[in-house]
């Protein structure tokens, strides 16, 4: 393509992970932030390797119909979203491209069927987000938001679309009380966590409050009707500081009669009504019946094993978390699934053939792993190798389950995971599809489903 003055002409092909524009250029591959599939743009780059550039768009010379204003007025600046630009089908569309490309080319396989995209509603959806603060005296005083696109400093905003409109309401009154308090200067974190009775911040703190910091927190709270924590270090110093006695953060799940507490820093699905469809996809997929023994690996607080308990079958829920495995106890027993659901705590990254044999036979599986992925987990399945004549399976040592449901936050270690277990553990992969956990980002949730291959005795 050629030049223009001191920008570059490219056609935009597709798009990539971080939802920038893939263009090549002069045999470079060329990343483009702000550009969208078939347009053609001017861009200039501010990275430049030998085999790819980074570059921002100067212009857009014929722009995709896909195209459309940002509701957001911080777009573009702030770093909380990548593709408010593009319509919300066209986001979906995208992400659904870009799994089924990474299965093919990292797994180099190909789901027999594509799901239909599980996806809702676009603004206000975030229940759960880190805003950073910053006192910046020269910007006005304390800065409270996400961090600036491709920055550490945090961007200046008044509004947050994604937020709920009640939590995104509070980001002004949170600059001017932050800015009355003895350790401004000291707090760089705010974690919000929204519950269906209760919204909590968490005022990360690196020196203690002074008294009279008290009344400031506490009128706050009882004016916008929230509650107050603090966390001084590690995850075990997180505490509520006012109300004392407020209502605890809870979800829950009606299809399936489940509700679950949390504390505000343990983890939890931020879209609550994806989440909602997203269980009903995982148990319609895991097909779960009363006399099945189910494993669901990387459990959390038990967020799929309840709906898989409820469904009568019994169930094993690993995870890496002592807290969170506490949690997921709590719930069962609060929800009257005790004696149909096991808790185990276990390094599920370090899993190993004679460790996941110790843990017995199951008919299916579920797994929701951390972006890492369930790599030791799926190796520790033996391989599913020909004998002498090419043609009759080798019996493998550790027995896999029927079924295997995949839900995964990273489409590359999904594709990875996908590769082994298709052609080296005898698993056919029969459906996959995007989950929009996270509108206008470039993050993909996904779930595919493996049905193991049957072979002659």
């Amino acid at each position: 393509m050629r030049a223009m003055e001191n920008s570059t002409i490219a056609f935009i092909e597709s798009l990539d992970q971080e939802g920038r524009g893939v263009a090549h250029v002069d045999g470079k591959t060329i990343f483009i932030d702000g550009a969208l599939p078939s347009e053609q743009v001017t861009y200039k780059s501010h990275r430049r390797k030998s085999s790819y550039e980074v570059a921002d768009v100067v212009e857009v010379l014929q722009p995709s119909n896909l195209r459309t204003t940002p509701k957001c007025p911080h777009f573009g600046y702030c770093g909380g979203c990548a593709l408010q630009h593009l319509d919300f089908s066209g986001q979906v569309a995208a992400k659904q491209r870009l799994l089924e490309g990474n299965l093919w080319h990292i797994g180099k396989v190909k789901a027999e069927t594509m799901l239909p995209p599980i996806y809702g509603p676009a603004w206000g959806y975030r229940h759960k987000a880190r805003l950073r603060v910053r006192h910046v005296p020269k910007k006005g005083g304390v800065l409270v938001g996400f961090n600036e696109k491709a920055s550490s400093f945090v961007a200046h905003m008044d509004s947050c679309e994604v937020l709920p409109p009640h939590v995104s309401a509070l980001i002004v009154p949170l600059q001017h009380m932050i800015a009355q308090l003895s350790v401004r200067e000291r707090l760089p974190q705010i974690e919000v966590a929204v519950g269906e009775q209760a919204t909590v911040l968490v005022l990360r703190i690196l020196e203690a409050l002074r008294p009279e910091d008290g009344p400031i927190l506490k009128a706050f709270a009882d004016t916008h009707g929230v509650q107050i924590w603090t966390q001084t270090k590690g995850p075990d110093t997180v505490m509520p500081f006012y109300p004392l006695n407020g209502p605890a953060l809870t979800y829950s799940l009606p299809e399936f009669q489940l509700t679950y507490p949390f504390k505000p820093t343990e983890f939890t699905q931020v879209n609550p009504h994806i989440n909602r469809v997203m269980l009903r996809r995982a148990m319609q997929l895991l097909g779960a019946q009363p006399q099945d023994r189910i494993a669901d690996f990387f459990c959390g607080l038990g967020n799929f094993t309840l709906p898989i308990a409820r469904s009568g079958a019994t169930v094993l829920g690993m995870e890496g978390s002592a807290a969170l495995v506490a949690r997921a106890v709590e719930s069962a027993s609060l929800n009257g699934l005790a004696d149909q659901v096991e808790y185990r705590e276990a390094d599920l990254f370090k899993m190993t053939p004679e460790a996941l044999q110790s843990l017995g036979y199951f008919d299916k599986w579920l797994i929701d792993p951390p972006r890492d992925g369930a790599l030791e987990l799926i190796k520790s399945l033996a391989d599913v190798g020909r004998g002498e004549d090419g043609a009759m399976p080798v019996a493998p040592k550790v027995a896999g389950p029927e079924r295997i449901v995949y839900v995964s936050c990273n489409p590359a270690t999904l594709a990875r995971d996908a590769g082994v277990l298709v052609n080296l553990k005898g698993y056919r992969l029969l459906a996959a599809g995007v989950i929009n956990m996270f509108p206008h980002t470039s993050h993909v949730e996904s779930i595919a489903l493996f049905e193991k291959i049957q072979t002659p005795v």
